[in-house]
Formats: structure tokens, C-alpha cells, sequence
């Protein structure tokens, strides 16, 4: 009972490494001077009240005081395939060899033979436990 529930927790564990791994994620942060106003990862940032003021304020000094930050993680994208022909020989013959052992296993088992299979049952005419008193009890 403790081997299929710890089973099933490592599974599941091992399936969300795998699906975290692989993830890519962007994260926007929007600051206003050194304060952060917002932080978004899946949408576009909320502008701050000043992003209006500061269109004019940076035609005069060219100097804004709002920005933008985005920040990347990226996940593993390094999913290689390679055809059985790219290995080596000796990663070939391990391959073979592992594949034939396994396929092996698998083989049908023979038929059983049944020596008795078309004998016929004797016709009874009278019962014959009753006939001479004998009941299992």
C-alpha cells in the first residue's frame, strides 16, 4: 500500500519536473522613478499615471523617468532527436540487445495440451448413489 502511494507522489513529482523544466516564462515590471508600480507575467504591465505627463516632460529634457524592465526565464529547449543511424556502434548493439531481451519476454506461452479433451462421458442410466444409499454429507 505504502510502495503504490509513494509510486504515485514520485510520478506525479517527476511529471511537474518535467513540465516546470521545460517552461518559459516573461516577467514585465514597470517602475516609476525606483518604485515599482506593477508586475505582470502572462499580460502587459499597468502604466502609471505619469506615462501621460511624461510624453511632454521628454520632449523637453529627453529624459524619462518611467521604465520598463522584462525579465526572461527561459526553459529547456533542448529536445534532440537522433535516428537509429547518428549512434554508434556500440550504443547500437546495447540497443538491440536490450530491445531483444524484452521482446523475449514477451513470447506466447505453448498450448497446453489436454490429454482427455475428446472423451466422451459414460450415459448414466440410474443414479447410482442413490441406488446404493451413499450421500455426501
Amino acid at each position: 500500500m505504502k510502495i503504490l502511494l509513494s509510486h504515485k507522489i514520485f510520478s506525479v513529482a517527476l511529471s511537474f519536473l518535467v513540465m516546470f523544466s521545460t517552461l518559459s516564462l516573461t516577467i514585465e515590471k514597470h517602475f516609476c522613478g525606483d518604485v515599482l508600480i506593477d508586475v505582470a507575467i502572462f499580460t502587459e504591465t499597468e502604466k502609471c499615471a505619469m506615462e501621460a505627463f511624461e510624453i511632454e516632460q521628454e520632449k523637453i529634457t529627453k529624459i524619462s523617468c518611467c521604465k520598463d524592465e522584462i525579465d526572461v526565464l527561459d526553459g529547456i529547449n533542448l529536445i534532440a532527436t537522433t535516428s537509429f543511424e547518428d549512434l554508434d556502434e556500440i550504443q547500437k548493439q546495447l540497443l538491440l540487445s536490450y530491445f531483444n531481451s524484452y521482446v523475449n519476454l514477451l513470447e506466447s506461452l505453448p498450448n497446453l495440451v489436454v490429454p482427455h479433451k475428446d472423451y466422451s462421458q459414460p450415459l448414466l442410466i440410474k443414479d447410482i448413489q442413490v441406488l446404493d444409499e451413499v450421500y455426501l454429507i
